[in-house]
């Protein structure tokens, strides 16, 4: 596990692009695997940037998604496939029909996750997978529990979750309570993974995650057993790492 400490913001958001950049560079027709929440639009913002000023050509890639939120179609301003399309595919020239997200749409749990599985199968895998962290850990939608979860799966999202997703809803009552998300053996297959974090408010459980043991009670350790994460932190978020 490799730490690349940064200023600020906006320097994480410089660094993990340039590894997401490289990757696309030597690989263009690469798997990347996505993330949303407010730690990696800064990244998607600077990617875009450097596909306008002729720097990057998406036009090969494919992407898959961490996670949806079940029962909002893709058209959802409050939808994960919206935010993505809204902060990253919109501008840039990675094919739509490349662009995986779980569908939200689909009321059989057990179908969408298998459909979601075969499709990570069927692109190849993940190259390099993009993660933000929660604040009890969580990665994707992967919340705190007595075991890693290893595939797609649909899961009941916790109060903290849903506390802190509602500032998006009207109301708390139109915050979904589920979610289709990659499992912890979805992330850990990739071959190449980067986590952005930023924020006082992630310095404690980013000691957790880094220097703690492994656990699924922080969903986020088990990255300490990947062969190849790089973790970009600005020096709030890692003011408490030894």
């Amino acid at each position: 596990m490799q730490i690349c400490k940064t200023k600020d913001y906006d320097d994480m958001s410089r660094k993990a692009a340039n590894i997401i950049a490289a990757q696309v560079t030597m690989k263009p027709d690469c798997v990347l695997g996505l993330a949303t929440g407010s730690s990696p639009i800064g990244t998607y913002k600077e990617l875009i940037a450097r596909y306008n000023n002729g720097d990057l050509d998406f036009s090969k890639a494919t992407s898959v998604n961490l996670d949806e939120y079940k029962g909002l179609p893709g058209d959802n301003d409050q939808s994960y496939r919206y935010f993505m399309n809204h902060n990253f595919f919109d501008h840039v020239n990675l094919p739509k029909e490349r662009t995986f997200v779980p569908d939200g749409t689909e009321p059989d749990a057990d179908k969408a996750c298998d459909a979601y599985n075969q499709i990570i199968a069927d692109v190849g895998g993940i190259d390099l997978q993009l993660l933000g962290l929660g604040h009890n850990g969580h990665i994707g939608f992967n919340e705190p529990a007595d075991c890693f979860p290893p595939v797609t799966h649909c899961v009941d999202l916790t109060a903290s979750t849903i506390d802190a997703n509602k500032r998006f809803f009207d109301s708390e009552d139109d915050v979904p309570k589920q979610a289709y998300t990659m499992g912890i053996g979805n992330i850990m297959l990739a071959r190449k993974i980067v986590v952005v974090v930023s924020g006082a408010d992630k310095a404690d459980i980013l000691k957790k995650v880094v220097e703690g043991p492994i656990t699924p009670e922080v969903p986020a350790s088990i990255l300490q057993l990947h062969p190849d994460v790089t973790i970009v932190a600005d020096e709030a978020a890692a003011a408490k790492l030894s």
